[in-house]
């Protein structure tokens, strides 16, 4: 028996079964970061409007703008990385066998 062969299948076969344990796809936490703020921005100009059209004061409007800007930021943060440890909803993606 040809050991080397034998040696050579279990290699492949061990390369293999971690290659499907690493099925899910997660994000890094800058892009969550990024995420985050590009959100928030958009939240924060519908919040000053909002705040605006109610009190009617633009330096109120803003406080409260900035004020929620930074929380809802850190929450949404929070909130993402949270999401990606669950598998919940994610696709999975088979590992691409390349031969040549």
């Amino acid at each position: 028996m040809n050991y080397g062969i034998l040696q050579s299948q279990i290699s492949n076969t061990n390369y293999e079964l971690n290659m499907i344990k690493k099925t899910y796809v997660s994000e890094k936490p800058y892009r969550s970061i990024v995420k985050a703020i590009s959100w928030r921005m958009i939240g924060t100009i519908d919040t000053v409007f909002i705040s605006f059209l109610i009190v009617g004061n633009i330096k109120f409007a803003l406080s409260i703008g900035g004020v929620e800007l930074f929380t809802k930021m850190f929450l949404y943060f929070l909130h993402e990385r949270l999401w990606n440890k669950i598998k919940f909803g994610k696709v999975e993606q088979k590992p691409i066998d390349y031969q040549i």
